[in-house]
């Protein structure tokens, strides 16, 4: 997938230029540029934003910091260079390219300081967050931080057990996970027979019913699980687990231990599950310590979710923000507008 969208980054780049050198450069009778030359700088911009993402593994900040940089440095030489203000610009490259930096920057600022979009993708989260949903993910809750760094230059509040948190995956950091913080720096958390207990607090599930949905790889297929109302501290959300599934599916488990994914790159995440935790050799329970500076998240899709029992901790500068409205679903516009929990 990641080849595919190189591939087709690099054939819009490839336009672009092609548009670009045989483009008028000219302006029209209204004072606009050419429609050519216009869609030869979007078509570049837009390869060369795909073969930093999928090529070089850049995140999105990473990304719109260096074209707000780049695109404020050609702003205020555009401004410098022009005396008569009434006398447009006839360098087509400074003047198209510093018409950007208002409308980038404005979206870096946003994006990156105060509310982030994201879609979940998975049924990991089930039933609270399904497949589709559009959410918003407030960005300064946990902290002002550091673009790219990610880490807090100013605090303006700290990650709470039962958070859902929107983070960079630990073994692939240019990809985004959703999950809920059920342990953070310095607590015990424990799993056993598919109860949750942390500091020697149980997490109070009360059996729902059953819950059915579709198969994320197949949606014809219907998946069913138990939905158990769960009070954990003072969060009150909903979790399913399936009756015959372990607390840890050891074989995967192994598989990260032993860095058999060879498509993910690996930090310490599998160490510290070796370091920190104890796993029962049947998969019926694990015990963790988790370290400073870091968190143990679990999806609420208890059986069908890839989280720290796998492959371990979230580092505090992986954290992207707290996940709490659902903006849009174009599959249930039932659900627009519930808050999360």
């Amino acid at each position: 997938m990641d080849m595919n969208f190189t591939y087709l980054a690099i054939g819009a780049m490839i336009a672009g230029a092609i548009l670009l050198f045989f483009g008028s450069k000219q302006r029209t009778a209204d004072g606009e540029w050419s429609s050519g030359l216009q869609w030869g700088y979007l078509l570049v911009m837009v390869g060369i934003f795909g073969i930093l993402s999928a090529g070089f593994g850049w995140s999105f900040t990473a990304i719109l910091l260096t074209f707000t940089l780049l695109t404020g440095v050609l702003w205020l030489w555009a401004k410098k260079s022009r005396k008569d203000k009434t006398i447009p610009d006839n360098n087509h490259f400074r003047d198209y390219m510093a018409g950007f930096f208002p409308i980038i920057a404005v979206v870096f600022v946003l994006r990156t300081f105060v509310a982030e979009p994201f879609q979940i993708p998975s049924s990991s989260m089930r039933p609270g967050l399904v497949k589709g949903d559009f959410i918003l993910v407030n960005k300064f809750i946990y902290g002002i931080r550091i673009p790219v760094l990610n880490s807090v230059l100013i605090p303006t509040g700290k990650v709470e057990r039962g958070d859902v948190a929107v983070f960079n995956y630990p073994v692939q950091p240019q990809v985004n996970y959703i999950k809920r913080i059920v342990g953070i720096s310095g607590d015990v958390v424990e799993y056993k027979n598919k109860v949750l207990t942390v500091n020697g607090i149980v997490e109070n599930d009360t059996l729902k019913g059953e819950y059915q949905y579709a198969d994320d790889f197949n949606p014809q297929h219907s998946l069913s699980s138990q939905m158990y109302g769960s009070q954990f501290g003072e969060r009150e959300f909903h979790v399913l687990k399936d009756e015959d599934a372990p607390a840890v599916h050891m074989p995967t488990l192994r598989q990260y231990l032993s860095r058999e994914m060879p498509k993910y790159n690996y930090h310490d995440g599998s160490n510290d599950l070796k370091r920190y935790c104890d796993f029962a050799e049947d998969g019926s329970s694990f015990k963790c310590t988790v370290p400073e500076g870091k968190y143990f998240a679990m999806g609420d899709n208890r059986d069908n979710s890839a989280d720290s029992r796998y492959w371990g901790f979230v580092n505090d500068n992986l954290i992207v923000g707290k996940a709490f409205f659902i903006w849009l679903n174009l599959g249930d516009m039932g659900r627009v507008g519930n808050s999360i929990r």
